[in-house]
């Protein structure tokens, strides 16, 4: 991995990779999305036979910031020198920003969520990141999804959270913004991939009339006869998943009034995921885990300052949906806890692009029900000479410390142990 001012090879694979949109990515298929995520759930269906998903529990939005997000520009170190000396032109100043203490505070255009701070709803936990630097992109996403180090198994720990329970249904554990299943929901227990939720049908029997319906009836004949785990419980899996989904889908959505989700670059497509998120909770499903991917957050250079360029565009399209979704979910916020992961954090100085290479340490946001909000979480280590490691933040807080007290906190008949192998679970105190 280069850190010099280009581009590294790995960041342009990744930035094609991004640039392939939600809808350039199913324009550009062979098959159609609905096709895609029919393949989704039968390839994973198939490995286990469905039942119903429990109702009126808590849910979990993960949303992981693709590209590796500044930590330190997103929660700043303001009573830390070190920051203002490293980014003589990047910094934001310490008077512009939002709900500070002594040490840290906000990005300025986090201003949306300062409710959430304020009421005791939003946290920050600083200097979290993988156990080891791991600053390529693809690399470092398969290990902090997967979060099992040093097994060959491609499961994620969200597939290994669902899968604890007897009831493994498909609706449990939905990835929005894409049809290809991360790696966190990757595994054995059965998982749905869309775009969006009106994706989610049946290939050629999508439509409510005659032709559909005797697509369906056809369909129920054929694969009716089987039984045991095979193709016959996939197509029943998907089948009822379909059939679960499908009003929520087919039905208009009104967010709770007064709430508007942005509209515009960057946030067009967060809204999108996460106000079908809001109605997929309204709608009850028994949905109890949403991953929601958005990004790039890869600022090698035009990472500006908080007058303009890539940080604060971005940082505003998240703060502004964010809001708007919260917002949405009135009183069954206290069932919801969002939080945000992302590969790795940025370089402690900036580049002669005013931009920041790849880094190590980084910050994470949690939001919502549970949450033990208003404050700072996290050992500072520190950015002076000598607490540096290969100039990066130092982490001190592995960041499966705070998937697992989330985890335990808002699923207590889930295993820690079980949902992140190997790890010594030592709690932060985030959660009530």
């Amino acid at each position: 991995m280069s850190h010099d001012h280009g581009q590294p090879d790995c960041c342009r694979e990744y930035e094609r990779a991004a640039r392939l949109s939600r809808r350039r990515f199913l324009a550009g298929m062979a098959a159609t999305s609905t096709a895609a995520v029919a393949t989704s759930m039968f390839g994973e269906a198939f490995r286990q036979t469905s039942f119903a998903a429990t109702a009126g529990g808590n849910v979990l939005v993960v949303l992981s910031l693709r590209g590796g997000i500044d930590g330190l520009g997103m929660v700043v170190p303001h009573g830390d020198p070190g920051y203002y000396t490293a980014r003589p032109t990047i910094a934001v100043p310490k008077a512009s920003l939002v709900a500070p203490d002594a040490m840290f505070g906000l990005h300025p255009r986090l201003a949306p969520l300062e409710w959430l701070f304020t009421s005791g709803e939003l946290a920050a936990v600083h200097a979290v990141g993988l156990p080891v630097p791991n600053r390529s992109h693809f690399s470092a996403m398969e290990e902090i999804e997967d979060a099992d180090p040093g097994s060959s198994a491609r499961r994620g720990w969200v597939n290994r959270m669902v899968g604890q329970v007897g009831s493994a249904d498909p609706t449990e554990a939905i990835h929005l913004s894409s049809a290809i299943v991360p790696t966190l929901l990757s595994g054995s227990a059965p998982v749905l991939a869309a775009n969006r939720v009106d994706d989610i049908s049946l290939v050629g029997a999508e439509k409510d009339d005659d032709w559909a319906r005797r697509r369906r009836t056809q369909l129920d004949q054929m694969w009716s006869g089987g039984t045991g785990v095979g193709l016959y419980d996939a197509y029943r899996s998907a089948r009822r998943t379909v059939d679960v989904l499908a009003p929520v889908a087919s039905a208009p959505y009104t967010p709770t009034a007064g709430v508007t989700y942005p509209r515009t670059w960057p946030a067009s497509d967060l809204s999108d995921a996460l106000q079908d998120t809001a109605h997929l909770i309204k709608a009850d499903v028994g949905t109890e885990v949403v991953s929601i991917d958005y990004g790039s957050w890869d600022m090698h250079s035009d990472y500006g300052t908080t007058e303009w360029g890539d940080m604060q565009s971005m940082t505003g399209g998240l703060a502004g949906v964010l809001d708007a979704f919260l917002r949405d979910l009135g009183p069954l916020r206290s069932r919801v806890t969002v939080v945000t992961i992302s590969e790795f954090g940025r370089r402690i100085k900036e580049n002669g692009n005013r931009g920041l290479d790849h880094g190590w340490g980084n910050m994470m946001l949690v939001a919502g029900g549970g949450v033990k909000g208003g404050r700072y979480y996290g050992t500072w280590p520190g950015l002076g000479d000598g607490k540096q490691v290969d100039a990066d933040l130092q982490v001190t807080t592995d960041y499966r410390q705070v998937l697992g007290e989330i985890v335990t906190s808002r699923f207590p008949d889930r295993s820690v142990a079980g949902v992140f192998p190997g790890l010594s679970y030592a709690p932060l105190g985030l959660m009530a």
